[in-house]
């Protein structure tokens, strides 16, 4: 069992977190002239997939590299 997490002066994630979605949003929104919306024209499992895709290429690469 691990250890309860220590506090410490770092920014906590969550808030990490939440600043980039605003700025994902803030970026898709510039690139598409809109928000993400439900029953927008396109395939979210396809784009989903292409998306989870280029994530495992990026986690195999710091494997990769980190194994280096």
């Amino acid at each position: 069992m691990q250890p309860k997490p220590k506090e410490n002066e770092h920014e906590a994630v969550w808030d990490a977190v939440l600043r980039d979605i605003h700025e994902r949003d803030e970026l898709g929104k510039r690139k598409y002239g809109v928000r993400l919306q439900p029953f927008n024209g396109r395939d979210v499992l396809q784009d989903a997939y292409e998306e989870a895709l280029d994530l495992v290429v990026y986690l195999k690469q710091a494997i990769i590299e980190r194994n280096a």
